[in-house]
């Protein structure tokens, strides 16, 4: 993206070009955003992560680290998915939608072949 900083920042990942950064880091103190009044796409947008979370989370504790690996990013795809979906459902912009189709297919192959190998090879872990 020209004119966007996406440099790494360490383990962290990309830093975020400017425009992701304007809604005030509301999403991260997540009491402060349930606070906030918001309408029922960002709403939707933020609860395609949030109900996620737990699972992608219990998900890491599974002993064996390439099963865990793989347990968690089952539930962090649906999260994608989720937030995809409320693009769809919510979005005006045609190239966004266009991209949150493409999420949905991917991840959903991807989770496909996450459990696959989980029952496969992952289960011999």
């Amino acid at each position: 993206m020209a004119g966007h900083n996406m440099a790494a920042s360490g383990d962290a990942g990309v830093e975020l070009p400017e425009i992701c950064k304007s809604a005030g880091n509301m999403a991260g103190d997540m009491q402060m955003s349930m606070d906030h009044k918001m309408d029922q796409a960002h709403m939707d947008l933020m609860a395609g992560m949030n109900e996620t979370n737990r699972a992608m989370m219990n998900s890491m504790m599974v002993e064996d680290i390439d099963v865990a690996f793989v347990c968690s990013m089952i539930p962090h795809h649906q999260g994608a998915i989720n937030m995809a979906k409320a693009e769809l459902a919510h979005g005006d912009n045609q190239w966004a939608k266009d991209m949150a189709q493409k999420v949905i297919d991917a991840q959903e192959k991807e989770i496909a072949e996450m459990i696959s190998w989980l029952e496969g090879e992952g289960a011999n872990e």
